[in-house]
Protein backbone atom coordinates (compact mmCIF):
# COMPACT_ATOMS: atom_id res chain seq x y z
CA UNK A 1 0.00 0.00 0.00
CA UNK A 2 1.54 3.46 -0.87
CA UNK A 3 0.71 5.30 2.29
CA UNK A 4 2.67 2.64 4.03
CA UNK A 5 5.72 3.12 1.53
CA UNK A 6 5.00 -0.20 0.27
CA UNK A 7 4.18 -1.33 -3.09
CA UNK A 8 3.44 -5.11 -3.78
CA UNK A 9 6.50 -6.91 -5.13
CA UNK A 10 5.45 -8.54 -8.28
CA UNK A 11 4.63 -4.89 -9.51
CA UNK A 12 7.64 -3.49 -8.71
CA UNK A 13 9.81 -6.36 -10.23
CA UNK A 14 7.46 -6.58 -12.92
CA UNK A 15 7.97 -2.91 -13.77
CA UNK A 16 11.36 -2.51 -13.69
CA UNK A 17 11.36 1.14 -11.26
CA UNK A 18 14.28 2.30 -13.17
CA UNK A 19 12.35 2.21 -16.61
CA UNK A 20 10.44 5.42 -16.81
CA UNK A 21 8.67 4.46 -19.88
CA UNK A 22 7.36 1.61 -18.03
CA UNK A 23 6.49 3.61 -14.82
CA UNK A 24 4.80 6.02 -16.74
CA UNK A 25 2.37 3.53 -18.82
CA UNK A 26 1.28 2.16 -15.60
CA UNK A 27 0.70 5.51 -13.94
CA UNK A 28 -1.47 6.40 -16.89
CA UNK A 29 -3.25 3.22 -16.73
CA UNK A 30 -4.30 4.37 -12.89
CA UNK A 31 -4.79 7.66 -13.96
CA UNK A 32 -7.07 7.12 -16.68
CA UNK A 33 -9.37 5.81 -14.01
CA UNK A 34 -8.68 8.54 -11.11
CA UNK A 35 -9.32 11.39 -13.88
CA UNK A 36 -12.38 12.20 -16.00
CA UNK A 37 -12.06 11.28 -19.56
CA UNK A 38 -11.93 14.47 -21.06
CA UNK A 39 -8.98 15.73 -19.40
CA UNK A 40 -7.34 12.52 -19.46
CA UNK A 41 -7.78 13.00 -23.47
CA UNK A 42 -6.46 16.22 -23.39
CA UNK A 43 -3.94 16.72 -20.92
CA UNK A 44 -2.14 13.39 -20.36
CA UNK A 45 -2.67 11.10 -23.30
CA UNK A 46 -0.43 12.91 -25.79
CA UNK A 47 2.78 12.83 -23.23
CA UNK A 48 5.78 10.71 -22.95
CA UNK A 49 8.50 9.54 -20.44
CA UNK A 50 11.80 11.27 -21.58
CA UNK A 51 13.97 10.27 -18.36
CA UNK A 52 14.66 8.80 -14.92
CA UNK A 53 17.85 10.41 -12.91
CA UNK A 54 17.98 11.57 -9.41
CA UNK A 55 14.69 10.52 -8.37
CA UNK A 56 12.68 12.95 -10.76
CA UNK A 57 10.45 11.45 -13.74
CA UNK A 58 10.61 14.06 -16.64
CA UNK A 59 7.62 14.28 -18.64
CA UNK A 60 7.10 15.46 -22.44
CA UNK A 61 4.07 17.16 -23.10
CA UNK A 62 3.02 18.62 -26.67
CA UNK A 63 2.59 22.35 -25.28
CA UNK A 64 3.46 24.94 -22.38
CA UNK A 65 0.24 25.02 -21.99
CA UNK A 66 -0.26 21.19 -21.29
CA UNK A 67 2.56 21.83 -19.02
CA UNK A 68 1.06 24.33 -16.88
CA UNK A 69 -2.19 22.73 -16.82
CA UNK A 70 -0.57 19.23 -15.56
CA UNK A 71 1.37 21.42 -12.71
CA UNK A 72 -1.28 23.46 -11.55
CA UNK A 73 -4.43 21.35 -11.71
CA UNK A 74 -3.35 17.69 -12.06
CA UNK A 75 0.47 17.34 -10.06
CA UNK A 76 -0.66 15.79 -7.03
CA UNK A 77 -2.35 13.16 -8.55
CA UNK A 78 0.63 12.29 -10.86
CA UNK A 79 3.07 12.37 -8.43
CA UNK A 80 0.65 9.69 -6.27
CA UNK A 81 0.09 7.28 -9.53
CA UNK A 82 4.09 7.65 -10.28
CA UNK A 83 5.37 6.46 -7.15
CA UNK A 84 2.80 3.79 -6.38
CA UNK A 85 3.70 2.04 -9.35
CA UNK A 86 7.51 3.10 -8.70
CA UNK A 87 7.50 2.05 -5.44
CA UNK A 88 9.34 5.35 -3.95
CA UNK A 89 8.47 8.76 -3.80
CA UNK A 90 9.70 9.96 -7.39
CA UNK A 91 9.06 14.15 -8.57
CA UNK A 92 7.66 14.70 -11.75
CA UNK A 93 8.95 17.13 -14.13
CA UNK A 94 7.17 18.43 -17.34
CA UNK A 95 8.80 19.62 -20.27
CA UNK A 96 7.56 21.25 -23.99
CA UNK A 97 8.90 19.00 -26.55
CA UNK A 98 10.03 20.58 -29.75
CA UNK A 99 12.26 20.14 -32.78
CA UNK A 100 15.32 21.13 -31.54
CA UNK A 101 14.82 18.74 -28.26
CA UNK A 102 12.90 19.62 -24.55
CA UNK A 103 12.71 22.79 -23.43
CA UNK A 104 11.99 23.11 -20.01
CA UNK A 105 8.93 24.65 -18.01
CA UNK A 106 9.80 25.75 -14.62
CA UNK A 107 9.65 22.84 -12.30
CA UNK A 108 7.52 22.58 -9.12
CA UNK A 109 10.14 21.79 -6.18
CA UNK A 110 8.79 19.25 -3.92
CA UNK A 111 8.78 19.24 0.14
CA UNK A 112 10.37 16.24 1.39
CA UNK A 113 7.41 16.17 3.47
CA UNK A 114 4.24 14.15 2.37
CA UNK A 115 5.02 14.92 -0.99
CA UNK A 116 3.31 18.56 -0.65
CA UNK A 117 4.43 21.15 -3.03
CA UNK A 118 5.70 24.05 -3.52
CA UNK A 119 8.22 26.02 -5.64
CA UNK A 120 11.38 27.86 -4.46
CA UNK A 121 12.09 31.68 -4.40
CA UNK A 122 15.71 32.70 -5.45
CA UNK A 123 16.98 31.14 -2.55
CA UNK A 124 16.55 27.45 -4.35
CA UNK A 125 19.46 25.90 -3.82
CA UNK A 126 20.46 27.72 -0.52
CA UNK A 127 22.48 25.78 1.88
CA UNK A 128 19.90 23.50 4.26
CA UNK A 129 21.31 22.60 8.16
CA UNK A 130 22.19 19.44 9.60
CA UNK A 131 18.53 18.67 9.78
CA UNK A 132 18.02 19.10 6.23
CA UNK A 133 16.01 22.15 6.55
CA UNK A 134 16.23 24.50 3.40
CA UNK A 135 17.08 27.83 5.07
CA UNK A 136 14.81 29.86 2.53
CA UNK A 137 11.29 28.82 2.03
CA UNK A 138 8.79 28.48 -1.06
CA UNK A 139 7.57 31.36 -3.33
CA UNK A 140 6.16 30.63 -6.51
CA UNK A 141 7.61 33.24 -9.18
CA UNK A 142 4.53 34.10 -11.38
CA UNK A 143 2.47 34.87 -7.49
CA UNK A 144 3.24 38.45 -7.28
CA UNK A 145 1.53 42.19 -7.11
CA UNK A 146 1.61 42.31 -10.61
CA UNK A 147 0.36 39.37 -12.41
CA UNK A 148 -2.89 39.75 -9.18
CA UNK A 149 -5.61 40.79 -11.19
CA UNK A 150 -7.49 43.92 -8.83
CA UNK A 151 -11.62 43.64 -9.15
CA UNK A 152 -14.37 44.46 -7.09
CA UNK A 153 -14.16 41.05 -5.58
CA UNK A 154 -10.49 41.50 -4.78
CA UNK A 155 -9.87 45.35 -3.92
CA UNK A 156 -9.80 45.27 -0.53
CA UNK A 157 -7.75 42.63 0.05
CA UNK A 158 -5.36 43.44 -2.32
CA UNK A 159 -5.03 46.64 -0.85
CA UNK A 160 -4.77 44.95 2.86
CA UNK A 161 -2.00 42.68 1.33
CA UNK A 162 -0.15 45.69 -0.70
CA UNK A 163 -0.26 48.19 2.84
CA UNK A 164 1.31 44.79 4.75
CA UNK A 165 4.05 44.09 2.27
CA UNK A 166 5.03 47.86 2.34
CA UNK A 167 4.93 48.42 6.36
CA UNK A 168 5.50 45.05 7.99
CA UNK A 169 4.73 44.43 11.55
CA UNK A 170 3.11 47.88 11.82
CA UNK A 171 -0.40 47.55 11.04
CA UNK A 172 -2.48 44.96 9.89
CA UNK A 173 -0.53 42.77 11.95
CA UNK A 174 -1.82 39.89 11.86
CA UNK A 175 -3.51 39.69 8.25
CA UNK A 176 -5.60 36.98 7.88
CA UNK A 177 -6.83 36.59 3.94
CA UNK A 178 -9.74 33.41 3.78
CA UNK A 179 -12.15 32.61 0.91
CA UNK A 180 -13.17 29.31 -1.05
CA UNK A 181 -10.69 27.50 -3.24
CA UNK A 182 -9.16 29.13 -6.07
CA UNK A 183 -9.84 33.05 -5.89
CA UNK A 184 -6.20 34.16 -4.99
CA UNK A 185 -5.51 34.12 -1.49
CA UNK A 186 -2.26 31.93 -2.31
CA UNK A 187 -1.00 34.51 -5.06
CA UNK A 188 -1.62 37.35 -2.33
CA UNK A 189 0.06 35.43 0.52
CA UNK A 190 3.56 34.93 -1.73
CA UNK A 191 3.11 38.42 -3.83
CA UNK A 192 3.56 40.05 0.22
CA UNK A 193 6.59 37.57 0.72
CA UNK A 194 8.29 38.35 -2.61
CA UNK A 195 8.24 42.21 -1.23
CA UNK A 196 9.52 40.72 1.89
CA UNK A 197 12.49 38.84 0.55
CA UNK A 198 13.27 41.60 -2.45
CA UNK A 199 13.95 43.87 0.81
CA UNK A 200 15.99 40.90 2.30
CA UNK A 201 14.19 40.23 5.37
CA UNK A 202 13.66 36.93 6.76
CA UNK A 203 11.04 35.35 5.49
CA UNK A 204 9.22 32.00 6.28
CA UNK A 205 6.34 31.00 3.48
CA UNK A 206 4.99 27.40 4.78
CA UNK A 207 1.65 25.70 3.96
CA UNK A 208 0.24 23.84 7.64
CA UNK A 209 0.25 20.83 6.71
CA UNK A 210 4.79 21.44 6.57
CA UNK A 211 4.47 23.31 9.75
CA UNK A 212 2.72 20.16 10.96
CA UNK A 213 5.06 17.75 9.90
CA UNK A 214 8.17 19.63 10.95
CA UNK A 215 6.79 20.30 14.40
CA UNK A 216 6.23 16.64 14.65
CA UNK A 217 9.72 15.72 13.47
CA UNK A 218 11.08 18.00 15.92
CA UNK A 219 9.25 16.68 18.80
CA UNK A 220 10.21 13.21 17.91
CA UNK A 221 13.63 13.42 17.24
CA UNK A 222 14.27 15.90 19.97
CA UNK A 223 15.48 19.20 17.61
CA UNK A 224 12.74 21.20 19.22
CA UNK A 225 15.28 23.79 20.43
CA UNK A 226 16.10 24.31 16.39
CA UNK A 227 12.67 24.29 15.68
CA UNK A 228 11.64 27.27 17.26
CA UNK A 229 14.96 29.29 16.25
CA UNK A 230 14.55 28.97 13.02
CA UNK A 231 10.66 30.00 13.06
CA UNK A 232 10.64 32.47 16.18
CA UNK A 233 14.13 33.95 14.19
CA UNK A 234 12.21 35.14 11.27
CA UNK A 235 11.11 38.47 10.20
CA UNK A 236 7.87 37.44 8.48
CA UNK A 237 5.80 34.31 8.84
CA UNK A 238 3.63 33.21 6.17
CA UNK A 239 0.97 30.26 6.62
CA UNK A 240 -1.14 28.56 3.80
CA UNK A 241 -4.68 27.00 4.74
CA UNK A 242 -4.42 27.31 8.07
CA UNK A 243 -7.70 25.23 8.57
CA UNK A 244 -5.66 22.31 8.10
CA UNK A 245 -4.16 21.93 11.73
CA UNK A 246 -7.61 22.28 13.44
CA UNK A 247 -8.12 18.80 13.58
CA UNK A 248 -4.32 19.11 15.62
CA UNK A 249 -4.45 20.21 19.11
CA UNK A 250 -0.29 19.71 19.75
CA UNK A 251 0.45 21.45 16.27
CA UNK A 252 -2.35 24.10 16.85
CA UNK A 253 0.05 24.18 21.00
CA UNK A 254 2.97 24.72 18.67
CA UNK A 255 1.65 27.50 16.24
CA UNK A 256 0.06 29.89 19.32
CA UNK A 257 3.60 29.88 20.77
CA UNK A 258 5.28 30.58 17.70
CA UNK A 259 2.34 33.27 16.56
CA UNK A 260 2.89 34.77 20.48
CA UNK A 261 7.07 35.22 20.58
CA UNK A 262 6.61 36.81 16.76
CA UNK A 263 3.80 39.31 16.85
CA UNK A 264 5.19 40.34 20.61
CA UNK A 265 8.90 41.07 18.34
CA UNK A 266 6.82 42.89 16.12
CA UNK A 267 7.38 40.85 12.99
CA UNK A 268 4.97 40.40 10.29
CA UNK A 269 2.64 37.49 10.37
CA UNK A 270 0.20 36.10 7.31
CA UNK A 271 -2.02 33.60 7.54
CA UNK A 272 -4.93 32.49 4.99
CA UNK A 273 -7.76 30.32 5.36
CA UNK A 274 -11.07 28.93 3.83
CA UNK A 275 -13.37 30.69 6.37
CA UNK A 276 -13.50 33.53 9.02
CA UNK A 277 -11.42 33.21 12.25
CA UNK A 278 -14.56 32.96 14.08
CA UNK A 279 -16.64 30.33 12.23
CA UNK A 280 -13.24 28.24 12.07
CA UNK A 281 -12.50 25.19 14.49
CA UNK A 282 -9.07 26.70 15.58
CA UNK A 283 -8.73 27.07 19.51
CA UNK A 284 -10.39 29.82 20.61
CA UNK A 285 -7.12 31.74 21.71
CA UNK A 286 -5.69 31.39 17.99
CA UNK A 287 -9.04 32.29 16.95
CA UNK A 288 -8.69 35.25 19.02
CA UNK A 289 -5.34 36.51 18.08
CA UNK A 290 -6.15 36.09 14.23
CA UNK A 291 -9.51 38.51 14.88
CA UNK A 292 -6.94 40.68 16.38
CA UNK A 293 -5.41 42.14 13.60
CA UNK A 294 -7.44 42.59 9.81
CA UNK A 295 -10.00 39.34 8.38
CA UNK A 296 -10.21 40.49 4.70
CA UNK A 297 -11.57 37.51 1.89
CA UNK A 298 -11.97 37.07 -1.62
CA UNK A 299 -15.22 36.93 -3.59
CA UNK A 300 -15.84 35.10 -6.93
CA UNK A 301 -14.43 37.63 -9.44
CA UNK A 302 -17.39 39.57 -11.55
CA UNK A 303 -17.23 39.63 -15.47
CA UNK A 304 -15.18 42.63 -15.69
CA UNK A 305 -12.62 41.04 -13.44
CA UNK A 306 -12.90 37.64 -15.46
CA UNK A 307 -11.98 39.64 -18.54
CA UNK A 308 -9.20 41.03 -17.37
CA UNK A 309 -7.81 37.75 -15.53
CA UNK A 310 -7.61 36.40 -19.00
CA UNK A 311 -6.72 39.56 -20.98
CA UNK A 312 -3.86 39.37 -18.82
CA UNK A 313 -3.02 35.70 -19.11
CA UNK A 314 -3.44 36.01 -22.99
CA UNK A 315 -3.50 39.41 -24.25
CA UNK A 316 -2.87 37.97 -27.91
CA UNK A 317 -6.24 36.36 -28.23
CA UNK A 318 -9.19 38.49 -29.87
CA UNK A 319 -12.42 40.57 -28.15
CA UNK A 320 -14.58 37.93 -29.24
CA UNK A 321 -12.87 35.38 -27.80
CA UNK A 322 -11.82 36.48 -24.57
CA UNK A 323 -15.77 37.74 -24.11
CA UNK A 324 -17.04 34.17 -25.03
CA UNK A 325 -14.83 32.60 -22.34
CA UNK A 326 -14.78 35.29 -19.60
CA UNK A 327 -18.78 34.72 -20.33
CA UNK A 328 -18.67 31.22 -18.85
CA UNK A 329 -19.91 30.09 -15.53
CA UNK A 330 -16.85 29.42 -13.03
CA UNK A 331 -16.65 29.03 -9.62
CA UNK A 332 -12.94 30.52 -9.41
CA UNK A 333 -9.76 31.69 -11.10
CA UNK A 334 -8.25 28.26 -11.75
CA UNK A 335 -11.76 26.92 -13.17
CA UNK A 336 -11.38 30.24 -15.71
CA UNK A 337 -7.53 29.74 -16.37
CA UNK A 338 -8.66 26.13 -17.40
CA UNK A 339 -11.05 27.36 -19.57
CA UNK A 340 -8.66 29.34 -21.30
CA UNK A 341 -5.93 26.64 -21.26
CA UNK A 342 -8.34 24.31 -22.70
CA UNK A 343 -9.08 26.74 -25.70
CA UNK A 344 -5.14 27.18 -26.33
CA UNK A 345 -4.55 23.78 -26.13
CA UNK A 346 -7.39 23.06 -28.82
CA UNK A 347 -6.39 25.12 -31.32
CA UNK A 348 -2.86 23.47 -30.68
CA UNK A 349 -3.95 20.11 -30.83
CA UNK A 350 -5.85 20.72 -34.12
CA UNK A 351 -3.85 23.34 -35.76
CA UNK A 352 -5.95 26.27 -35.95
CA UNK A 353 -5.58 29.47 -34.79
CA UNK A 354 -8.29 30.83 -31.89
CA UNK A 355 -11.22 32.52 -32.97
CA UNK A 356 -14.76 32.46 -31.80
CA UNK A 357 -15.71 29.29 -33.64
CA UNK A 358 -12.73 27.13 -32.48
CA UNK A 359 -13.82 28.41 -29.20
CA UNK A 360 -16.87 27.73 -28.99
CA UNK A 361 -15.85 23.96 -29.87
CA UNK A 362 -13.28 24.02 -27.16
CA UNK A 363 -15.79 24.98 -24.47
CA UNK A 364 -18.29 22.69 -26.12
CA UNK A 365 -16.10 20.05 -25.07
CA UNK A 366 -15.95 21.44 -21.73
CA UNK A 367 -19.38 21.39 -21.62
CA UNK A 368 -19.50 18.05 -21.83
CA UNK A 369 -17.45 17.38 -19.19
CA UNK A 370 -19.34 20.19 -16.89
CA UNK A 371 -22.89 21.58 -17.92
CA UNK A 372 -23.32 25.29 -18.42
CA UNK A 373 -25.30 25.01 -15.10
CA UNK A 374 -22.34 24.42 -11.89
CA UNK A 375 -23.09 21.68 -10.07
CA UNK A 376 -25.57 21.78 -6.96
CA UNK A 377 -26.27 20.21 -3.71
CA UNK A 378 -29.19 18.55 -4.61
CA UNK A 379 -26.87 17.17 -8.21
CA UNK A 380 -24.54 15.62 -5.59
CA UNK A 381 -26.73 14.33 -3.35
CA UNK A 382 -29.19 12.74 -6.32
CA UNK A 383 -26.91 11.03 -7.52
CA UNK A 384 -25.02 9.65 -4.50
CA UNK A 385 -28.67 8.46 -3.67
CA UNK A 386 -29.14 7.21 -7.45
CA UNK A 387 -25.93 5.18 -7.32
CA UNK A 388 -25.53 3.86 -3.11
CA UNK A 389 -29.18 2.80 -3.16
CA UNK A 390 -29.49 5.60 0.03
CA UNK A 391 -32.20 7.79 0.09
CA UNK A 392 -31.50 11.57 0.18
CA UNK A 393 -33.46 12.18 3.25
CA UNK A 394 -31.22 9.44 5.00
CA UNK A 395 -27.67 10.89 4.03
CA UNK A 396 -29.42 14.22 5.79
CA UNK A 397 -30.97 12.50 8.98
CA UNK A 398 -29.14 10.71 11.95
CA UNK A 399 -28.85 7.09 10.79
CA UNK A 400 -25.21 5.39 10.86
CA UNK A 401 -25.28 2.11 9.38
CA UNK A 402 -23.00 1.29 6.87
CA UNK A 403 -24.02 2.41 3.62
CA UNK A 404 -25.78 5.37 4.97
CA UNK A 405 -22.67 6.70 6.13
CA UNK A 406 -20.71 5.59 3.32
CA UNK A 407 -22.91 7.45 1.26
CA UNK A 408 -23.10 10.34 3.84
CA UNK A 409 -19.45 11.08 4.00
CA UNK A 410 -18.81 10.61 -0.24
CA UNK A 411 -21.60 13.52 0.19
CA UNK A 412 -19.38 15.47 2.83
CA UNK A 413 -16.68 15.15 0.02
CA UNK A 414 -17.65 15.78 -3.23
CA UNK A 415 -19.86 19.06 -2.09
CA UNK A 416 -16.55 20.35 -1.26
CA UNK A 417 -14.43 19.20 -4.48
CA UNK A 418 -17.70 19.65 -6.78
CA UNK A 419 -19.97 22.54 -5.21
CA UNK A 420 -16.88 24.27 -3.16
CA UNK A 421 -18.64 25.09 -0.31
CA UNK A 422 -17.09 25.62 2.93
CA UNK A 423 -16.98 22.52 5.66
CA UNK A 424 -19.63 24.87 7.91
CA UNK A 425 -21.96 25.57 4.66
CA UNK A 426 -21.84 21.83 3.69
CA UNK A 427 -22.68 21.19 7.24
CA UNK A 428 -25.53 22.79 6.96
CA UNK A 429 -26.89 21.43 3.75
CA UNK A 430 -26.55 17.79 5.57
CA UNK A 431 -29.04 18.31 7.88
CA UNK A 432 -26.75 21.01 10.82
CA UNK A 433 -24.00 18.52 10.68
CA UNK A 434 -20.82 19.67 13.24
CA UNK A 435 -17.89 21.62 10.83
CA UNK A 436 -16.04 19.03 12.81
CA UNK A 437 -17.89 16.30 11.42
CA UNK A 438 -17.50 17.06 7.88
CA UNK A 439 -13.78 17.99 7.99
CA UNK A 440 -13.07 14.48 9.86
CA UNK A 441 -15.54 12.99 7.22
CA UNK A 442 -13.84 14.43 4.19
CA UNK A 443 -10.18 13.48 5.70
CA UNK A 444 -10.86 10.00 6.16
CA UNK A 445 -12.71 9.75 2.34
CA UNK A 446 -9.65 11.02 1.04
CA UNK A 447 -7.22 8.48 2.93
CA UNK A 448 -9.48 5.63 1.66
CA UNK A 449 -9.37 7.35 -2.06
CA UNK A 450 -5.81 6.57 -1.93
CA UNK A 451 -5.97 2.52 -1.58
CA UNK A 452 -8.94 2.10 -2.41
CA UNK A 453 -9.17 1.53 -6.08
CA UNK A 454 -12.93 0.41 -6.19
CA UNK A 455 -14.25 3.68 -4.25
CA UNK A 456 -12.51 5.70 -7.24
CA UNK A 457 -14.28 3.74 -9.50
CA UNK A 458 -17.61 4.39 -7.47
CA UNK A 459 -16.80 8.73 -7.54
CA UNK A 460 -16.15 8.80 -11.27
CA UNK A 461 -19.73 6.93 -11.75
CA UNK A 462 -21.28 9.33 -9.18
CA UNK A 463 -19.56 11.57 -11.62
CA UNK A 464 -20.94 10.39 -14.70
CA UNK A 465 -24.30 10.28 -13.13
CA UNK A 466 -24.23 13.96 -12.18
CA UNK A 467 -22.70 14.93 -15.89
CA UNK A 468 -26.07 12.58 -17.78
CA UNK A 469 -28.38 14.02 -15.61
CA UNK A 470 -27.01 17.79 -16.19
CA UNK A 471 -27.02 17.84 -19.62
CA UNK A 472 -30.08 16.08 -19.95
CA UNK A 473 -31.90 18.93 -18.29
CA UNK A 474 -29.96 21.11 -21.02
CA UNK A 475 -31.04 19.78 -23.73
CA UNK A 476 -35.05 19.40 -22.19
CA UNK A 477 -34.34 22.93 -21.43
Amino acid sequence: MYGSGQLVPEICEDLGTNNEQKIWASALGQLQVEIPRPNYETWLKPTSAVSLADDTLTISTPSPFAAEMLEKRLYGTIHRAVSKVAGRKLNVEFKVHGTNGTEPVEPIVKSPYNGSSDSLSAGANRPVDEKGYRKSYILKPSFNFDTFVVGPSNRLAQAAAAKVAETPGTIYNPLYIYSEVGLGKTHLLHAIGHVFTKRKLSVISVSSERFTNEYISAIREGTADKFRERYRGADALLVDDIQFITSKPQTQEGFFHTFNELHMAGKQIVITGDEPASKSLLQERIQSRLSGGLEVDLQPPDYESRYAIIQSKAPELDAAVLDQIAQCSHQNVRELEGALNRVIAFSQLVGDPVTPELADQALKSLLAEKPKDSVNVLDVLTAIAEFTGVSVDSILGKRRDKATAGARRMAMYMLREEVHLTSSRIGQELGGKDHSTVLYAQKRFTELLETDSSLRQSLTTVKDIITRSRRAAIQSG
